[in-house]
């Protein structure tokens, strides 16, 4: 056995070593739900943060641990177990395992039957995850199609011919992800398909790659008035203003805003540091990947009579009927409601997950059409592909399991969630100026810990409208601080299912992709810190966004000149 291997399990049994001892030394306080809501003076109603005052509620929590900081630790183990092992799946599985026993109050057959019944089957048979399960699959038989029509082989050509360069690569790439701002998955999964043939032309890195997809999921998503997620904010807000209180948040957005300014500036100076700096070294020498899984071709045979308009084509379709799937799902065909409703409310209610898998079916029946009328392909061909994009899939599908697994154990099984909720309760009426910074750091720690930001801003923005009802502009600060530090979390955790979609859109191995963007991250997380302390003090985004971007791109500099001397 190697040393370095001898050194992980040295890490791992440490890890676990803790776990255990904090689990018995630190055995809770018997939390219960909503049933101790019962005015005798054992639980506050007003306060427990379960229900809504009534004492009427859910039935008691069984595990001790519920509401307490262990129930942090499940997903904390596993990602460090997976940035120390560089092995995703084991590592997901044990955080998973860790939280079931906790839940079962490490009684063995009852975690198992946490894992079994309340995680995987609870988790895979859940409707929005079935229903991006479907779109992930539907999407590799795109890709897998596309590629066996020679359609990604001849784009390729045509961009070597008309990209030149590597910063001309990053940009495209950039530009693509930005204009896809509908949906985070859309974006990760097309953006990768599309680009991919560019950045391996320009030998940018898979991990280079999968930063610059990510960078433009989550961030873009959350600062476009049209998309799923200015719609799941909106439904949260629940007030008939909620998407205006959307759309004065975003220029105090600063993770999502200072993003895009990261991205830029590192493509144009042409720099890199960290991990990330090896990656791009070694892709320059023609190795892509570094370390971790190379990507296997999803296709065997490619067409010969492929042409550019071969790939244009099927992503139009996919994109278009994408878009009419959700604003489908959101009622704007709804006859019933007599004149159609404006797109930005159809948007606002829509089902993203069965919007998506309406659009990308019908783009998949639509391209198999096509491509057969052109006789670029079989119908043999066309059929082989179905398995094939499939198979591609099936990577992020086990990550996202297992992830989804670890997430609905830490929330709702462990009331992670309701931990940090009353630990910012508590803390808001002391803090003054400085809660927006620290709420975006709250709101990064809880994405982080359970890879959801969806999940995050639906248990702090509450919090934040009540604290701050009718404070004027403290209000938009701190919502957009909420904001920001869920999609800064979800962008850091390994185990958040948008950072998995642009590993598997750029075809990277997922601890690399992870590794290599934390730095570049975290960055701009501590950029957007300072960034909302002067904005809980000046209150007036002309003024902060621009001293943000300044300092964001003087952090670069000083980073660059670092790294020369180094």
């Amino acid at each position: 056995m190697s040393k370095s291997m001898i050194r992980k399990l040295a890490v791992v049994i440490v890890l676990l070593a803790v776990f255990a001892i904090l689990a018995f030394v630190l055995p809770g306080q018997h939390n219960l739900k909503c049933g101790d809501c019962d005015g005798t003076g054992m639980v506050d109603a007003a306060t427990c943060g379960l229900c809504s005052g009534s004492g009427v509620g859910e039935e008691p929590a069984d595990s001790q641990y519920y509401s307490t900081v262990l129930a942090l630790a499940p997903p904390i183990i596993a990602i460090v177990l997976a940035l120390v092992t560089k092995e995703v799946y084991s590592s997901l599985f044990i955080g998973v395992l860790a939280g079931a026993l906790l839940y079962s109050n490490f009684n063995i057959i009852g975690a198992v039957d946490a894992i079994v019944n309340d995680g995987l089957i609870a988790n895979v048979g859940d409707s929005w995850n079935a229903g991006i399960l479907i779109f992930l699959v539907l999407l590799g038989i795109m890709v897998a199609l596309v590629n066996a029509a020679g359609g990604s082989a001849a784009f390729g050509r045509w961009a070597q011919q008309h990209v030149k360069t590597r910063v001309g690569a990053q940009l495209a790439t950039f530009a693509l992800g930005v204009l896809i701002f509908i949906d985070d998955y859309f974006n990760c999964l097309t953006v990768g398909s599309v680009m991919r043939p560019v950045t391996d032309g320009h030998k940018i890195s898979r991990a280079k790659f999968s930063y610059i997809i990510d960078a433009t999921a989550a961030p873009i998503c959350m600062i476009a008035p049209i998309s799923s997620w200015a719609a799941a904010v909106t439904s949260v807000v629940g007030e008939e203003n909620g998407l205006s209180y959307f759309i004065r948040a975003i220029p105090y957005n600063f993770y999502s805003l200072l993003t895009i300014v990261m991205v830029i500036t590192l493509a144009v100076m042409k720099l890199d540091y960290g991990p990330m700096r090896r990656h791009e070294e070694n892709a320059m020498n023609g190795d892509l990947f570094s370390a971790g899984d190379r990507a296997e071709s999803i296709d065997e045979e490619v067409s010969s009579k492929g042409k550019v308009i071969d790939l244009v084509l099927p992503v139009l379709a996919l994109i278009a009927s994408c878009i009419i799937g959700m604003i489908y799902t959101g009622g704007f065909f709804d006859a019933e409601s007599g004149a159609y409703m404006n797109i930005a409310t159809a948007f606002a209610n829509s089902d993203a997950s069965a919007g998506l898998s309406w659009g990308a079916l019908i783009a998949v029946v639509a391209t198999v059409l096509y491509l057969i009328a052109r006789r670029v392909i079989t119908f043999k061909t066309a059929m082989d592909a179905i398995p094939k994009g499939f198979c591609a899939m099936v990577p992020a599908i086990i990550i996202l399991v297992f992830a989804w697994t670890l997430g609905g154990i830490t929330r709702g099984m462990l009331g992670a969630d309701i931990f940090v909720k009353t630990a910012i309760g508590g803390a808001a009426e002391t803090l003054a100026a400085f809660l927006p910074a620290v709420i975006f750091l709250i709101a990064f720690g809880l994405a982080f810990a359970t890879g959801t930001s969806w999940g995050t801003f639906g248990i702090l923005l509450p919090i934040v409208i009540t604290v701050f009802a009718g404070a004027g502009e403290i209000l938009i600060i701190s919502m957009s601080a909420c904001l920001a530090g869920a999609v800064c979390g979800d962008h850091c955790s390994p185990i958040s299912d948008t950072t998995i979609m642009a590993s598997a859109g750029a075809q990277c191995n997922h601890v690399n992709h992870v590794s290599t963007q934390l730095p570049y991250a975290l960055t701009v997380a501590g950029v957007s810190t300072v960034a909302y302390i002067l904005a809980g003090f000046i209150q007036n985004w002309i003024i902060v966004l621009p001293i943000a971007i300044a300092m964001m791109i003087g952090t670069l500099f000083a980073i660059k000149t670092f790294t020369q001397k180094k």
